[in-house]
């Protein structure tokens, strides 16, 4: 599949379908809105899917692991070696979001799309485009038919996924340096500067902090990306888990699934992929509000409201797995609650007073 034809197979959210979930989440016994973002959560899945008679019971969460070139300018506390250790763990089922994913019941779907030259890990799938981006402060980090590379593998992957009875995906990454890609990319996205896009990752002193914007505003100013190209964007300043994840994003909303998005690199992912397609927003949900501030400024552009706040900064895709229970609880709600009609009581009305009738023992008003 070319990327044109993939981005000409999302179609929009199936209003229709959103209705009718949001009139079956109205007739419950319960407060109108009552469990708040997890009930516009179950609607989005509904706009993604085209059905009211919702599913989410196989679940699968990729993890794109790839190296940026850009460690080489000091913007992390660990070398990139750290990005191969994590991925063996990914491979072995030993990782934060293996443990993770076994509670949720998420099948864990680890994939090379470009880490420096290694042996093969096992259990982990080789899609790899390049062994690591090349120094986005001396150029491009890779080669637009590179990033498109990338891109397709996750679209693959997405779909591959869903064509296999996955119901809910999520993805995540694994690369050190890759909040320095996610802030480049937002400070073209948003036309915002590097100071205000740039954070500590995974814990950086204030001169590194001093030094990673830096960095980012070098990047920029040599390869000046186009905000109106997202290709361009993520070739220049990005890397190849963006990239890939993009692609991942795009084909969850091709094969009309939901996503979770994980944490600031997913959602700099995201908001590539809305900008090649609006229409692939619809399969959006945003699972917790990221610790990065770019991740939090893309979540407000993306128009999105996460359901977890807890200043979770693992990556791995650990805060959208951990998102996934939460749905799972709603789904029961929506699925099994008894209705106004079948309580022969009346509802709730939109202002939030219930009309005359019965008290509603044991629900909140």
């Amino acid at each position: 599949m070319e990327l044109e034809e993939l981005l000409a197979a999302i179609t929009p959210a199936d209003k229709e379908a959103m209705e009718g979930c949001r009139k079956n989440w109205d007739a419950i016994a319960k407060p109108i809105n009552g469990l708040g973002n997890l009930e516009v959560m179950l609607v989005q899945v509904a706009g993604a899917t085209g059905k009211t008679d919702l599913s989410l019971g196989a679940k699968a969460v990729a993890v794109f692991c790839a190296d940026n070139g850009v460690v080489a300018q000091g913007v992390t506390q660990t070398g990139q070696e750290v990005t191969l250790a994590v991925a063996q763990a990914l491979g072995e089922g030993r990782s934060s979001v293996c443990h993770m994913a076994r509670v949720a019941g998420a099948q864990v779907v680890p994939v090379d799309v470009g880490m420096l030259a290694h042996a093969p890990v096992p259990g982990v799938r080789d899609l790899s485009v390049r062994p690591g981006t090349a120094d986005m402060t001396k150029g491009p980090a890779m080669s637009r038919e590179e990033a498109q590379a990338a891109l397709m593998a996750g679209a693959q992957i997405a779909m591959e996924l869903a064509d296999q009875g996955i119901a809910l995906l999520a993805a995540g990454e694994m690369g050190i340096g890759n909040t320095t890609t996610a802030a480049a990319v937002t400070s073209v996205l948003l036309d915002l500067p590097a100071s205000v896009t740039a954070g500590r990752g995974a814990g950086l002193s204030d001169a590194g902090l001093v030094r990673k914007v830096t960095v980012i505003q070098r990047a920029l100013m040599l390869n000046q990306p186009d905000r109106k190209d997202p290709l361009d964007v993520v070739s220049k300043v990005g890397g190849l888990d963006i990239a890939a994840m993009t692609g991942f994003y795009l084909g969850a909303a091709a094969r009309k699934r939901p996503v979770l998005l994980d944490g600031a690199i997913a959602c700099a992912a995201a908001l590539l992929a809305v900008r090649l397609c609006p229409n692939a927003r619809k399969a959006m949900l945003a699972s917790h509000r990221p610790s990065e501030p770019c991740g939090q400024l893309l979540l407000q552009e993306l128009g999105l409201k996460p359901v977890l706040d807890a200043g979770l900064h693992l990556g791995e895709g650990t805060g959208a797995v951990a998102a996934m229970p939460l749905l799972d609880m709603a789904l029961s709600v929506y699925q099994n609650m008894t209705t106004f009609d079948h309580m022969g009581i009346e509802a709730y009305q939109p202002d939030g007073r219930a009309v005359s009738g019965p008290a509603l023992t044991g629900v909140a008003p």
